[in-house]
């Protein structure tokens, strides 16, 4: 059976993201911007949580923790993050695999927004939890990192199936959309997602999770390459690492 999957507004613009294994019971959490969108879906649904997954130690993603009825549940958080990071029931590392909700799970270094930012991939149900790093439509600001270690993180997902989905950690997408335009204006793709994008907003429905197909498609952080973007860029014989920066530079400016 899938794993169940709940998307929580929390904030102004955050998502936490409940995994539940209806066979084992077991149910895992991803970040914790604040407890009580977070506690009201768990009553709601009757689940208790068993693993809290923290994928880096900006407070928006961690400062729930304190007020959340936690139980016995695994803390888990990057090896590389732990002096940051709420105390740790488990510190794993870049490819550690472990076992969340009966399915292994397999962790990614993807720093780059943050030094020692993780990502959790569910390999098996085709699911990748990135948070701030690869996000739907952009990517995290470097706060900590490179462009180029953000651009290798970028290349881990790039590498991943397009079925795959993503589920990332803020309602950024029209605004990243809109920018993407002005670096891709021609990409029909990217032209019929925006207004896809726009329909669920005025819905009221979160753009997320998108796919990794999607992203390639129309995300111009995972679009380096492409020629268009290098034109419009005037970086047409620029490298990878270069044209990823100048998109960035760009984006902080948007």
């Amino acid at each position: 059976m899938p794993l169940e999957i709940v998307t929580i507004p929390c904030l102004k613009d955050n998502y936490a993201y409940l995994i539940h294994n209806s066979e084992t019971g077991e149910t895992a959490l991803v970040d914790i911007p604040e407890a009580a969108p977070i506690e009201a879906v768990l009553a709601q649904k009757g689940w208790t949580l068993t693993d809290i997954l923290i994928t880096h130690h900006h407070w928006d993603h961690i400062d729930g923790l304190e007020a959340l009825s936690v139980g016995k549940a695994r803390i888990i958080g990057a090896k590389a993050d732990a002096h940051r990071l709420p105390p740790l029931t488990l510190a794993v590392e870049d490819n550690s695999v472990l076992t969340i909700c009966g399915e292994s799970v397999q962790i990614l270094d993807v720093s780059g927004h943050t030094i020692g930012h993780i990502a959790f991939y569910f390999r098996k149900t085709g699911t990748i939890f990135t948070a701030d790093s690869l996000m739907v439509m952009g990517c995290g600001r470097l706060f900590e990192g490179s462009p180029e270690m953000m651009l290798g993180s970028m290349e881990k997902f790039a590498k991943m199936p397009d079925t795959t989905l993503l589920y990332s950690g803020h309602e950024y997408t029209a605004h990243n959309a809109n920018f993407a335009l002005t670096v891709d204006p021609e990409n029909t793709a990217l032209i019929t997602r925006i207004t896809e994008i726009s329909a669920a907003r005025d819905a009221g429905l979160p753009t997320i999770p998108s796919t990794l197909g999607q992203e390639r498609a129309t995300n111009p952080f995972l679009r380096y390459e492409d020629a268009h973007i290098r034109a419009t860029l005037n970086l047409q014989e620029a490298s990878n690492v270069e044209v990823f920066a100048e998109l960035r530079t760009r984006r902080n400016g948007f």
